[in-house]
């Protein structure tokens, strides 16, 4: 073990560091309250040998400071004095120490306090370890039931905790946010003709594609099936529509052969809505954005339309209207 001594009598420093070295416990020594802090800030030690009245610190504010970090990793605090007065141990031990040894230190009391330590560190690190894998595997299965396994994007649940926190502070700070919602064009005469495991691939394609096209603070959720759909905190709608044309872009020029799809390759249609006076509640918002997405799919598909109305084709695609 790692042991700080901390007393301000020199021949009590001598004979606790030979016993603590004899025993093949790492030693430090300290002269006052003060030097001790400092080491025990700096470093950490799993034993605090420490006489009760020295310099600077004493030995019972020691065990204060230490004992005030719960978190922290446990250092086993044994206090060393000359007085017997009962209730002043009681105190001592009350502030955070673990035991006491009384002067004079006798070799063979010292070496019971250190076993003891021994066990209760050990059992203090395993307690630790056990508690950061617990809170890791924690962590990990608040992700996994968060995220869609297929795509690897946020899934229906987090979706809609996340647009509920939207609403919220859009309400409480007057901002806006939008949403898209995107559509795997002809996606079920996808899955007849390739088969599902490449349909499988082709939804992971595109849900990278519209991932790559967001903005660090747009967040792309799987919204079921081969729908997906994108929250865009603050801007309008125009902007929306802008940041959803540059996602039904990307997914299109990840080139996904389809032989019946739009330009035979996966392409997506999309709607968008922007949160505001129009909708009282989150599920006509959705509902908008997917009246839109409608729209997009009876206008010709592969393309974007607003939920206040359709936007004009793009001069950059040669969109056909004849595909139903």
């Amino acid at each position: 073990m790692n042991v700080l001594i901390a007393d301000d009598d020199a021949t009590n420093r001598l004979l606790l560091k030979r016993i603590v070295a004899r025993l093949g416990h790492a030693c430090t020594v300290s002269s006052d309250g003060d030097s001790a802090w400092e080491m025990l800030q700096s470093q950490h030690f799993d034993v605090l040998l420490t006489d009760w009245m020295m310099p600077g610190v004493e030995g019972t504010e020691l065990c204060r400071r230490l004992r005030s970090d719960p978190a922290g990793a446990y250092t086993y605090i044994v206090i060393i004095t000359s007085l017997s007065d009962h209730e002043q141990v009681l105190a001592v031990m009350d502030a955070g120490a673990d035991d006491y040894l009384a002067k004079p230190v006798e070799p063979f009391q010292v070496e019971t306090r250190l076993v003891a330590a021994a066990r209760v560190t050990h059992l203090h690190r395993q307690i630790r370890e056990y508690r950061e894998r617990l809170e890791l595997a924690n962590l990990e299965l608040i992700a996994e039931s968060r995220t869609d396994v297929l795509t690897g994007l946020g899934n229906r649940r987090l979706m809609e905790r996340d647009l509920s926190v939207a609403l919220a502070r859009d309400r409480r700070q007057h901002g806006s946010f939008s949403v898209v919602l995107f559509d795997v064009d002809r996606f079920k005469a996808y899955n007849d003709h390739y088969g599902h495991a490449a349909g499988d691939e082709a939804l992971r394609r595109t849900a990278q594609a519209i991932a790559g096209a967001c903005r660090r603070e747009d967040i792309p959720y799987r919204y079921g099936g081969e729908e997906f759909l994108v929250t865009l905190p603050g801007g309008d709608l125009g902007a929306a529509v802008s940041a959803a044309e540059r996602m039904r872009s990307a997914v299109q020029s990840e080139a996904i052969p389809h032989a019946y799809g739009n330009h035979s390759v996966v392409t997506v249609s999309a709607g968008v809505a922007s949160w505001g006076a129009d909708y009282a509640s989150l599920i006509e918002l959705l509902e908008a954005a997917d009246q839109a997405l409608y729209a997009s799919k009876s206008a010709g598909r592969n393309r974007v339309t607003a939920a206040e109305g359709a936007l004009p084709p793009s001069p950059l695609l040669a969109r056909t209207s004849s595909d139903p």
